[in-house]
């Protein structure tokens, strides 16, 4: 069973921001399987159901993007999930909007949701969707960036962005993530 945590914040008024594709691609993905996201498990809004014959469970930590690595963690502790089977899909300011990068490894990146994970994890290890949102232009504070919405000209390029993080998913269910990444990193 792969278990697929998109990094986000709750609450509508951060909804359609950048920091938020995560929750997004999970929703779309949600969408496409006729998932639906239950009650509040494990500090996360929890989706299980089936993409074609695998049993899959899409989590959206409910404890803001700084604290993602406590819903991981106990969700981990409660189900007893292999590290190995869980996909994590946020959003990269060094990937170039409309762009998606996988990784099975590597640092925080100054991302705060990834560093949460590895802090409760203990590894940096494990499967990444990494969705590009580009880096503000010079002078606008990247917080104020992330937790801004995408302009309309951006509107197709992140639709684009998260079927392709969608189909990337897909795929890793049924192949390896070596083979995922050499199809999906272009």
């Amino acid at each position: 069973m792969k278990w697929i945590v998109g990094l986000g914040n709750p609450g509508s008024n951060y909804e359609k921001t950048r920091h938020n594709v995560g929750f997004m691609m999970l929703d779309a993905l949600a969408k496409r399987h006729g998932i639906t996201f239950g009650p509040s498990k494990c500090k996360a809004l929890i989706g299980e159901g089936f993409i074609g014959t695998d049993k899959v469970v899409l989590i959206k930590p409910m404890t803001y993007m700084n604290l993602s690595g406590e819903s991981v963690r106990a969700y981990m502790d409660y189900y007893k999930v292999k590290l190995e089977d869980m996909i994590v899909v946020y959003d990269d300011l060094d990937t170039e909007i409309g762009k998606i990068r996988l990784r099975y490894q590597g640092s925080a990146g100054g991302h705060n949701g990834i560093k949460s994970i590895i802090q409760h994890t203990g590894t940096q290890v494990f499967d990444r969707i990494r969705m590009g949102i580009s880096r503000p232009e010079p002078g606008f504070a990247v917080v104020d960036y992330v937790l801004s919405a995408f302009p309309k000209k951006e509107k197709e390029l992140l639709e684009n962005m998260i079927e392709h993080a969608c189909d990337a998913a897909e795929f890793s269910l049924d192949h390896t993530y070596e083979q995922t990444m050499a199809k999906f990193n272009g």
